[in-house]
């Protein structure tokens, strides 16, 4: 399974040519794990009604998984790695947490994120 972190979603969203047919494929494929943060932000920014629409679309359909005490675990796991002195904020940590607990890779836009996930879990967008 694939993470996608906020920004990601937000260049598919906009059909940004360089993600809309990779993001596409994984969809189809069902290769995306929704993260309810990422979707709290999401629908954080969304300025119509059809936005929103979409958003909760995307959120009812795709695969989630959820995790007892995920946000105490990322807590805990940002301390023990000073996520938080390295730029990393909480949503971060709860978006990687997702990625480790799960197996998932994580594909990001955020350089910081991208510096302290397990580099296994890094996904790499030009290899599809």
């Amino acid at each position: 399974m694939i993470i996608l972190d906020t920004a990601v979603w937000i260049e598919h969203l906009k059909k940004n040519p360089i993600f809309f047919s990779k993001i596409n494929n994984l969809l189809e494929n069902k290769e995306v794990l929704a993260v309810e943060c990422v979707f709290g932000e999401l629908l954080q920014r969304v300025k119509t009604e059809a936005e929103r629409e979409i958003i909760i679309d995307y959120w009812t359909c795709l695969p989630k998984k959820y995790y007892v005490d995920i946000i105490i675990q990322a807590g805990e796991y940002s301390a023990r790695h000073k996520l938080f002195d390295r730029g990393v904020g909480l949503l971060d940590a709860i978006i990687l947490m997702h990625g480790i607990i799960s197996n998932s890779k994580i594909w990001t836009l955020d350089n910081k994120l991208l510096k302290v996930i397990p580099e296994d879990l890094v996904y790499d967008s030009s290899i599809n």
